[in-house]
């Protein structure tokens, strides 16, 4: 089984609640997630961990603080110019890219990465809905195999941490038919090593 990821529009920024786009709420003491030339990675998402336990049948997730995600995806979402250094099919550096935990939600604050001019730099923060699906769901998706057959087959031993599809209301294209997944083994999963998940994108 893996974790159905949907979406829904919200009218206020979600603060310390599972969220994907927005701005990151992040630990006080902790500096934002950058790349190696200190440009800020793209915010994906934030979990609230609590939330997963009803779905989380094997318990291969953490089940308290929050899971984030970041990534150098703006180039791939129509209505964002971020300079984050181009990234492109296969196997992303681990600048490119961050997964974190922190055990706990309390002391975030909001961390909006804006351009120059003030303006943000992000899409409205949406509501994060979980369900049960298969575990070959083709869409956005917690644990679970990819999707594609190609990326399983360079990472045998790993699980989907976090598979992402293109979505024409965001304006989130991935060449053709793309798909970015982060992958880890169970064995690191279990360990919590964050720094040992890969990020791949493939398209056809």
């Amino acid at each position: 089984m893996a974790i159905k990821l949907d979406f829904q529009p919200a009218f206020d920024p979600l603060f310390a609640q599972s969220k994907w786009w927005g701005a990151a709420d992040l630990p006080s003491d902790w500096d934002y997630p950058r790349n190696e030339e200190g440009e800020p990675l793209h915010f994906l998402c934030q979990i609230r961990c609590e939330e997963l336990i009803p779905y989380d049948k094997q318990g291969l997730l953490p089940h308290a603080g929050m899971l984030y995600f970041f990534a150098a995806i703006g180039e791939y979402i129509e209505h964002l110019d971020l300079a984050e250094g181009h990234c492109g099919l296969g196997e992303w550096p681990q600048d490119a890219f961050r997964v974190l935990h922190a055990p706990s939600c309390d002391n975030l604050h909001s961390c909006p990465i804006t351009y120059d001019d003030g303006e943000a730099a992000y899409l409205p923060a949406e509501r994060i809905i979980f369900s049960e699906v298969e575990s070959s769901y083709d869409r956005f998706k917690l644990l679970g195999k990819p999707y594609y057959e190609e990326i399983a087959e360079l990472y045998p031993d790993s699980l989907s941490l976090l598979q992402i599809d293109e979505e024409e209301r965001w304006g989130l294209r991935l060449y053709d038919c793309g798909m970015l997944c982060f992958l880890i083994t169970p064995e690191a999963l279990r360990h919590h090593a964050w720094e040992e998940v890969h990020l791949y994108f493939h398209s056809f």
